[in-house]
């Protein structure tokens, strides 16, 4: 994982002496430094890795946490196999694809998807990103509930546009797609997270090419979510959409998902 990914400046800290080999480790493997000026900081801590952004109007920091907060409201209260994600990907009585989600990011969708059975593999290029979703898994793996959870979540760090084209195990049957794109975003805590993650990642202006390379790999269809009214990614014509209050789902399908009998 090159430093050339980086969009902005960033530095390595370590919030505690007992964290400072850790960070030392990151620093290392990330190729960042300590003590320089720099927009954001990757932080090590207690409550394990986060990205901050530096100064006095910074907002606060980021983790990931399958355990607590967010994700673990979505987990208990977030419905089952009737959420429109599941729809999306074809979940249905007896029927759990095999999913690969190309645009990671925090990791949020493909953990819906593993808690309601689905074997995931997870891309992230930025490595930044990469990072927080690896710490969040490792420590998520040491939970009694949600370690079963992530366990069914496998982490590719790399540019999905390759990885999906070198693909050497069997095809996943489905393939999902979130696009970051310019768009405004209403949430406050979406917001928090675009002002952290857009200057280090950028727009995903290949998307493009990742949905022809999705199309040519999965074996029954590949699901881009977008917001509500945003324009679908520019080539091929979903076969149809799911939509919701604040987002949809297109929907490109090759053949139909059945039980196995």
């Amino acid at each position: 994982m090159s430093r050339d990914l980086f969009k902005t400046s960033v530095r390595m800290e370590s919030l505690d002496p007992a964290f400072d080999l850790a960070a030392a480790l990151w620093a290392e493997r990330l190729q960042l430094q300590f003590e320089v000026e720099a927009e954001f900081a990757l932080q090590v801590g207690r409550q394990g890795l986060q990205l901050a952004e530096l100064g006095p109007r910074a907002a606060g920091p980021i983790r990931i946490d399958f355990i607590a907060g967010a994700i673990a409201h979505r987990r208990l209260y977030g419905g089952g196999n009737g959420q429109m994600i599941a729809k999306a990907v074809g979940i249905q009585p007896g029927v759990r694809p095999v999913v690969v989600d190309a645009t990671a990011g925090l990791g949020r969708d493909a953990f819906v998807l593993a808690r309601l059975g689905c074997a995931m593999s997870l891309i992230e290029r930025q490595p930044l990103i990469y990072a927080l979703l690896e710490d969040g898994m490792q420590r998520a793996l040491a939970d009694p509930v949600v370690g079963a959870i992530v366990a069914q979540m496998r982490l590719i760090g790399g540019n999905a546009i390759d990885v999906l084209r070198t693909w050497k195990s069997e095809p996943p049957q489905v393939i999902y797609l979130d696009p970051m794109f310019p768009h405004r975003d209403k949430s406050s805590l979406v917001k928090k997270e675009m002002r952290l993650f857009r200057p280090l990642a950028g727009d995903d202006d290949d998307a493009p090419v990742l949905l022809d390379v999705a199309l040519a790999l999965a074996s029954h269809r590949v699901v881009v979510k977008r917001p509500r009214k945003a324009p679908a990614i520019a080539g091929e014509p979903p076969g149809y959409v799911l939509e919701g209050k604040s987002s949809r789902f297109d929907i490109y399908p090759k053949k139909s998902l059945k039980a196995k009998g």
